[in-house]
């Protein structure tokens, strides 16, 4: 039996940047991850690539910027007042914060600069613009 749309599967995996850095891998959380294909719960060139992979199968991929976070976009850079952070923690750059949206959705942000009066954030996902290297094994389809 070979995966298909819309069926819950459980993969272990490792994501490497380019030049071989982990930045993630399913043994750091201690478990495979699950996730209902082709229902965008993981970015598009990594659902795409277990469709058709059979229990035990592994596999490489190359996901492109465009199957995965997106091009970096430099309007997604924002000066916010320092007034407006709260006052009880120390901002610093480099830092990740998480900035809650109008709807109530969070989303991370990095601090670029600290300027006198505000702070520059960057609200790209961290490996926006970056493509990505998959080693994927599906241990499981179903429940």
């Amino acid at each position: 039996m070979s995966v298909k749309e819309g069926e819950k599967v459980s993969v272990e995996y490792k994501g490497m940047l380019e030049d071989g850095t982990v930045f993630d891998a399913s043994e750091k959380h201690g478990k495979p991850l699950e996730f209902e294909v082709g229902k965008k719960m993981v970015i598009k060139g990594f659902n795409d690539a277990v469709v058709g992979m059979k229990v035990g199968d592994e596999k490489d991929i190359v996901i492109k910027p465009e199957e995965a976070y997106g091009q970096r976009n430099e309007e997604l850079k924002k000066a916010i007042p320092k007034e407006s952070l709260p006052k009880d923690k120390e901002v610093k750059e480099g830092m990740l914060m998480v900035m809650q949206l109008p709807n109530g959705q969070q989303i991370p942000a990095k601090v670029k600069e600290i300027k006198e009066k505000e702070i520059v954030i960057d609200l790209n996902h961290p490996l926006a613009g970056k493509t990505l290297k998959f080693w994927i094994k599906l241990v499981k389809i179903g429940e």
